[in-house]
């Protein structure tokens, strides 16, 4: 994987072959076949931006091209310095860039980062929860060159794109993930894709655990509390 050593790696298996498109076209074209040098995603938790960077990333390796991929949330933990020189990269992405808005020395090397990768050939994708014109950035200049490029919103998938894509996600692992199992745990959870996969992997290594199948009495035992189990 040709990615700067930052300690931050890309998650196997997330890839935009895995990842439903079915109500953002627009973003499929743009980021599986366009080459935009700066594209800015946002939408809400669990609309799929952080897959979709990382999907990049990965689209990029097997180019034979560098790449970053830092998310942000870890901001508190890292320094503005990560920032520099990621324009020597072919492929820059950062995610959750509202964990840094108000902070003036995270928001001045991003408005330099933009500087720098603008005379080169740097691409430049960011990941947000909203858009550059309502997202707390305080540094106007950096809050203009957000809209720098293509700026793509992602909405949402509904119940059944959501369920459509927990069993193609279980077959890529080898389960069978019966409808009314899928069905029983949208219901139960919270619906975001992030957590739906976080509970795939859990029922994974679960039901192979216990070399027992796919069930709703299975999953519903999973589901409940501690306390109550003891109950």
């Amino acid at each position: 994987m040709n990615q700067l050593p930052l300690g931050i790696g890309l998650h196997e298996g997330i890839t935009f072959d895995n990842f439903c498109f079915d109500n953002n076209r627009e973003a499929q074209h743009a980021l599986t076949r366009g080459r935009q040098q700066f594209v800015y995603l946002w939408g809400p938790a669990g609309s799929g931006k952080s897959h979709l960077l990382q999907s990049l990333g990965h689209q990029a390796a097997l180019c034979g091209e560098t790449s970053a991929y830092l998310p942000l949330t870890d901001a508190a933990e890292l320094s503005p310095n990560y920032l520099h020189n990621l324009e020597q990269l072919s492929l820059v992405c950062i995610d959750d860039i509202d964990s840094i808005a108000q902070q003036p020395q995270w928001e001045e090397a991003l408005f330099h980062l933009y500087n720098r990768i603008r005379a080169g050939d740097t691409r430049l994708t960011l990941a947000a929860s909203s858009s550059p014109a309502t997202i707390p950035i305080a540094l106007p200049d950096l809050r203009s060159r957000l809209s720098w490029g293509l700026v793509l919103r992602l909405t949402l998938l509904d119940d059944d794109s959501k369920l459509a894509v927990l069993q193609e996600r279980a077959r890529a692992r080898g389960m069978e993930l019966p409808t009314e199992v899928a069905r029983y745990l949208l219901h139960r959870i919270s619906r975001d894709m992030r957590t739906l996969s976080d509970w795939l992997e859990k029922l994974d290594e679960k039901s192979l655990a216990a070399q027992r199948k796919l069930t709703i009495p299975f999953v519903r035992e999973l589901l409940l509390p501690d306390k109550e189990k003891s109950t």
